[in-house]
C-alpha cells in the first residue's frame, strides 16, 4: 500500500524533480529527509494515538488543513512569481522562490534548507496523517508494542520513498543540462509552482 502511495505523483515528487532538476543535488536530498522526517513523525504520533484526535477533533482537522493549503499555494505562487519577474532577463532567477529568501548561484543549495521545505510540507498535510491513522494500526501485530511496530512499518514506507527518490534524483540529473537553460528553468518553475499551487487549492477545497 504505502509502495503505491510513493509511486503516485504528488507534491512530494515535484519539490524533489524540481530541486535536483535544477542542480541543487543537496538541497534535493534536503527535501527528501525533510520529507521523510514528516513521515517518521506522522508514524510516531499515529502510534502514540495522538493523529486520532485529527479525525476525531473537527477544528484540529481543519485547521491543519487550511494552514497546509495556506504554505502550499504560497510556495506555488512564490514560484510562479518568481517567473514572472524574471522572464524578461537573459540568466537564471536569482530568488528562491519556495522561501529562502535571495541568493546568488549555487547559495541556496543548502541541505538545512531542503529539509524545512520537505518536513513543512509533509506535517503540514493532514491527509498523510488520515492515511496513516487508517490504515497503519491495520497492520501493528496483536500484542505487539504499538510504538515499535508503528515505527518499523513507518520505516517500511521511508526506506521505499527513499529508493524512489533515489530514482528521481538520477532521472533529474540526466536532465539538468537541459534544464539549466534560462527558458527551461522557467517553465519547470511555472509546471511546479501550478502543480504544488494546486495541491493546495485542492486541500483547501477538502478533495
Amino acid at each position: 500500500m504505502v509502495g503505491l502511495l510513493t509511486l503516485t505523483p504528488g507534491l512530494d515528487t515535484a519539490l524533489i524533480l524540481r530541486t535536483a532538476a535544477l542542480g541543487h543535488r543537496r538541497r534535493a536530498w534536503g527535501v527528501v529527509l525533510g520529507i521523510q522526517s514528516g513521515t517518521l513523525v506522522w508514524g510516531v504520533l499515529t502510534s502514540l494515538g495522538v493523529t486520532a484526535l485529527l479525525t476525531a477533533s473537527h477544528l484540529a482537522y481543519e485547521a491543519l488543513r487550511w494552514a497546509g493549503a495556506a504554505y502550499l499555494v504560497w510556495m506555488g505562487g512564490r514560484l510562479l512569481w518568481a517567473t514572472r519577474r524574471h522572464s524578461s532577463s537573459q540568466g537564471p532567477p536569482t530568488v528562491e522562490a519556495l522561501g529562502e529568501g535571495e541568493f546568488r548561484t549555487g547559495a541556496g543549495d543548502t541541505l538545512l534548507g531542503g529539509w524545512r521545505q520537505g518536513f513543512v510540507a509533509n506535517l503540514l498535510n493532514p491527509k498523510m496523517g488520515a492515511f496513516y491513522v487508517a490504515v497503519l494500526p491495520q497492520f501493528i501485530p496483536a500484542g505487539a508494542s504499538s510504538l515499535a511496530a508503528g515505527m518499523l512499518l513507518a520505516g517500511v514506507h521511508i526506506l521505499l520513498a527513499v529508493i524512489w527518490a533515489c530514482t528521481l534524483i538520477a532521472f533529474a540529473h540526466v536532465l539538468r543540462d537541459r534544464l539549466q537553460r534560462p527558458s527551461a528553468r522557467r517553465y519547470l518553475d511555472r509546471i511546479t509552482g501550478t502543480v504544488i499551487a494546486a495541491f493546495g487549492i485542492r486541500l483547501a477545497l477538502g478533495q
